[in-house]
């Protein structure tokens, strides 16, 4: 994969910078600028270097036109704050004030382009609209930076068409998600450990499979656990539950067995009557959750289970918040699983989305962990072995 040096000197050269500032927001306020503080390495290594920074980027799911509430004004506020200089915002993609815009930049300088995904073109799956937008973007520079991990895993036209119009390298972020993630997957030392939590096993079904023939000890939690509770035959009450993927569930647990790899599901669960940060809340055994109860977290006797199973490991990555982390209530599994990362003495991977949101809403030391990647998608699909677009698109030709 090609890095920024071999792209040569790139004093007073256009860099078109592909980041991932999807951040959440309160209104216009971002609740989590992780993803933006991510960013910041690349960026200031190209202003070093001389370059004039176009930072193309996306913000949530606008429906291929301008939406204020999808601006990305607070991101590049953000950014500006973090890097100290001014971050001008262009109040289109590729018309006349990105064109204004980017005319206007000196060396050093910083500039963004509004989300692109206003433009229709820059998800479509029809290959010439996103070529066509791509030209268009590529008008802007003399090179092509990808540092935006969360979207390297699509095929989308500031992410991969792009690239191959314009000299092409991988930012220092990108660079840095991909050897933390080949390390947990080509080579991991063991025991091999890997926590999947979040809403769906729908999600996640080709990592499973994946899994299976790689991994020592898969831990699993959150709502798609009770699929897999369901698929043993527990009552699972008004809990989260994928019927359609219960047969599927069946077959990695027996696929599992024959293999010797040990999946490791909650004993106790604690439930509530409402999904609700205030609802009351008790604690049952996993085959007994009452019928009018939903499980929102792994109870007790879970997390110490679920803490043993890591401390001793060698590499550790992890998916999914196992419970409803962002209420207090529901996130001591989540935080019984961030804590045993931190304890044990394993290379530790947190693997994007919801589970790098928890870290730091529970308030945990990031620097304690060996990576916090930044795409959980993307993260999730380089586990299952896949080819991402977004980053083949970047190797020696």
């Amino acid at each position: 994969m090609k890095t920024i040096d071999s792209l040569g000197d790139l004093k007073g050269k256009r860099v078109l910078l592909r980041s991932d500032l999807n951040v959440p927001l309160d209104g216009t306020t971002i609740t989590d600028d992780g993803r933006v503080r991510a960013s910041v390495p690349t960026v200031n290594l190209l202003r070093e270097k001389g370059a004039r920074v176009i930072v193309m980027a996306h913000l949530g799911r606008p429906k291929g036109e301008p939406d204020p509430k999808y601006s990305l004004a607070p991101a590049a506020a953000r950014l500006a704050e973090l890097l100290g200089v001014p971050v001008t915002l262009a109040e289109d993609i590729v018309g006349e004030s990105a064109k204004a815009v980017v005319a206007a930049l000196q060396d050093g300088d910083v500039a963004m382009l509004e989300n692109v995904r206003f433009d229709p073109r820059e998800t479509a799956k029809v290959d010439d609209e996103r070529q066509a937008l791509a030209a268009e973007l590529a008008e802007f520079g003399d090179a092509f930076v990808s540092d935006g991990f969360g979207v390297v895993h699509r095929k989308q036209a500031s992410v991969y068409d792009v690239a191959q119009l314009l000299p092409g390298a991988a930012g220092l972020l990108v660079q840095k998600e991909v050897e933390a993630l080949s390390k947990a997957v080509k080579d991991p030392e063991r025991p091999y450990v890997v926590i999947l939590g979040g809403a769906k096993v729908s999600d996640k079904l080709g990592v499973i499979e994946s899994l299976l023939t790689k991994a020592d000890r898969i831990l699993v939690g959150g709502g798609m656990a009770y699929t897999f509770l369901a698929a043993k035959g527990f009552e699972v009450g008004t809990s989260l539950l994928e019927a359609d993927q219960i047969d599927a569930v069946r077959g990695y647990i027996e696929t599992a067995e024959k293999s010797g790899v040990e999946i490791v599901l909650p004993t106790d669960i604690v439930v509530a009557e409402a999904f609700a940060a205030d609802s009351p809340t008790s604690i049952v055994s996993a085959d007994a959750i009452p019928a009018d109860k939903m499980g929102l977290d792994i109870g007790p006797e879970s997390r110490k289970a679920f803490a043993e199973k890591i401390l001793d490991a060698k590499t550790i990555v992890w998916n999914g918040p196992v419970g409803v982390s962002e209420w207090d209530a529901f996130s001591a599994g989540t935080r019984a699983i961030a804590q045993a990362m931190i304890d044990s003495n394993g290379f530790s991977v947190v693997g994007g989305g919801d589970s790098a949101a928890a870290v730091r809403l529970l308030g945990f030391d990031e620097s304690k962990f060996s990576h916090i990647s930044t795409g959980g998608g993307a993260s999730l699909e380089l586990l299952e072995g896949k080819v991402l677009p977004g980053l083949s698109v970047l190797e020696d030709k």
